[in-house]
């Protein structure tokens, strides 16, 4: 959720305190209940790539808060999005999580109603059918689905099922996001994924992300690599004195990576073919963001991709999965696991600094917290999640 600088004051950061949201925000069994309800199932999730599911009758199960959902690929090579629920008596339809499914088929385990992939209801094994009973009045229960770049991503709420009412994954990225039109996101493959339960709440996960307070002492070695991240600074602009070094390129003061370095590795080298498509400012940059909440946020390098997908598991739980892609030519002349080492130490230093923020907050006197000034995309993201809240509870 990085801002563009001109589109803001010259400073960015907060100039009076702002309070972050109440302490029970982040534990309390009704408030998740909300989050889920306001955002978890009104928004645009990643769930997943097109490469994921290659193949028609491939499929996936995916658990967002209370809802079961299965994505496939149906015979004619249609991606499509489903309760995994039975419309007979509702029962769970697809165990495994995922697979390939035997036949054109989905027949529930219980009393074998079937279903087309298409989500049609076609085969009822009872005797006989009530009066008024039309198969056609059974089907599936729809899930939106909408595929960004390569990337699959559902929408749980039944408006965006409408033409045009629920939109597209695309519009869910975050206008300040960086562009990644340089990089050739559909064609990359996976070289490595991280799945981590984090003992915390989804909410403290994005709050980390979106400020660098921490960075010099959570982060050393990432702060060595990015210097301005060193002096708790996501930007130029983040400094209140920003204009006495306004014409200094060095990196800790405009941003980008240190000298010599060239990417998020262990040694900050590239370890096989960069990406021929970048401009030099992107090169510079070192790591260009771009952010979808409330489920994810993808990172371009010069030599691979690295997405962050999040899912909550309850108040004080979240699941992570971290996935490094790499151009196909250059998979096996990449040295991943310098790459991958680097990008899993920082992941794995955010989990634990997260958890640690998670257990302090029951004391029973910490109703809240305040913000300083470089926690202004905090005060952003916070601001967010109260408008669909808001939103949530204004619906007639």
């Amino acid at each position: 959720m990085q801002p563009i600088a001109s589109e803001r004051d010259p400073y960015n950061g907060l100039t009076q305190a702002e309070p972050t949201l109440p302490s029970s925000a982040y534990w309390d069994a009704a408030a998740y209940q909300r989050d889920l309800d306001a955002i978890w199932y009104k928004n645009w999730l990643l769930v997943c790539r097109e490469t994921d599911l290659a193949q028609p009758l491939a499929f996936r199960r995916f658990r967002i808060g209370t809802q079961d959902i299965i994505v496939l690929r149906d015979d004619t090579g249609e991606l499509r999005a489903f309760h995994n629920t039975c419309r007979h008596r509702g029962s769970q339809l697809c165990q495994e999580s995922e697979g390939r499914l035997k036949a054109r088929l989905i027949t529930c385990p219980y009393h074998a109603w079937s279903y087309s992939l298409r989500g049609d209801l076609v085969r009822v094994p009872s005797k006989s059918l009530p009066d008024g009973f039309d198969k056609a009045d059974h089907p599936l229960y729809r899930v939106a689905l909408s595929v960004w770049r390569g990337f699959v991503f559902i929408n749980l709420h039944e408006d965006a099922l409408l033409e045009n009412a629920g939109g597209s994954a695309q519009a869910s990225f975050d206008p300040a996001s960086g562009n990644l039109g340089n990089w050739p996101l559909e064609t990359l493959v996976s070289g490595h994924v991280l799945r981590k339960v984090m003992n915390c709440n989804w909410k403290i996960f994005w709050e980390n992300f979106n400020e660098c307070l921490h960075c010099p002492g959570v982060h050393k070695d990432l702060s060595r690599l990015v210097p301005i991240y060193g002096r708790g600074l996501m930007s130029r602009h983040d400094d209140p004195e920003w204009t006495r070094h306004a014409d200094n390129d060095a990196p800790e003061f405009s941003g980008g990576l240190r000298a010599g370095a060239e990417t998020w590795s262990r040694d900050g080298r590239t370890h096989g073919p960069v990406f021929s498509g970048l401009t030099p400012a992107e090169r510079a940059a070192g790591q260009t963001y771009a952010t979808s909440l409330p489920s994810m946020f993808i990172v371009g390098h010069v030599d691979y991709v690295r997405t962050v997908r999040l899912l909550p598991l309850g108040p004080e739980q979240t699941e992570l999965v971290a996935e490094w892609l790499f151009a196909p030519e250059a998979l096996a002349a990449t040295d991943i696991d310098n790459i991958v080492a680097f990008g899993t130490q920082v992941l794995e230093e955010d989990a634990a600094i997260c958890e640690v923020n998670q257990r302090g907050l029951r004391s029973m006197r910490h109703q809240s917290g305040v913000l300083m000034p470089e926690e202004y995309d905090l005060h952003r993201f916070h601001n967010w999640v109260r408008e669909r809240h808001a939103a949530l509870w204004s619906m007639p």
